[in-house]
């Protein structure tokens, strides 16, 4: 068991993410009294999508070339569609999830950022939720898809939309409290 109050997450993120997907699980996250950091691609701040404009910005904390695996207990992922595009195009980004992964540590992702999954190379034999528009290349990643609010396969969650952000949310919380998935079986 991890005591969430010392708990420390990250959240990768770069210009575009869909803004309720990163500071829901941001708000939240810190009001259960995790450690919440920005990671991104460079430093300095970055734009939210805020359903069909561009929304408010956010300070990055570290940069995914500085950011490292130890230092946290989960990953979260938010979505909308420009967000993961251009972090799955990134190797070092591309490298961090699928290093977290790895470790058997949390992963959370939402929306559109099972891409990232995708690139990783971690959702083969996985069962998994994303947006509805995505689920053919989650399935053709050899992801198992499933209609759901949110799915989790051994502290890998994934959730399909906004609507979905308070049960994301609830099983980061319940995941990061029940701790490190070692026995993390390969697909």
């Amino acid at each position: 068991m991890t005591d969430i109050s010392k708990a420390r997450i990250a959240i990768l993120a770069t210009d575009g993410f869909e803004q309720s997907e990163l500071l829901e699980p941001l708000n939240q996250l810190r009001a259960a009294g995790a450690e919440v950091k920005i990671v991104s691609l460079e430093s300095g701040s970055i734009k939210g999508w805020n359903e069909k404009d561009w929304g408010q910005s956010v300070d990055v904390d570290l940069t995914v070339s500085d950011a490292r695996v130890e230092d946290f207990d989960a990953l979260v992922l938010p979505g909308g569609q420009i967000n993961p595009d251009i972090l799955r195009a990134d190797e070092t980004a591309v490298g961090f999830v699928r290093d977290f992964f790895n470790s058997g540590k949390i992963v959370a992702a939402i929306c559109h950022a099972p891409w990232l999954l995708i690139e990783a190379g971690v959702i083969k034999g996985r069962k998994v939720t994303s947006y509805a528009s995505i689920r053919t290349d989650v399935q053709n990643a050899g992801g198992v898809w499933e209609d759901s609010a949110v799915v989790t396969d051994q502290g890998l969650i994934t959730s399909r939309q906004p609507s979905d952000l308070d049960a994301f949310c609830a099983k980061i919380i319940e995941e990061v409290k029940e701790g490190r998935h070692n026995h993390r079986s390969a697909a």
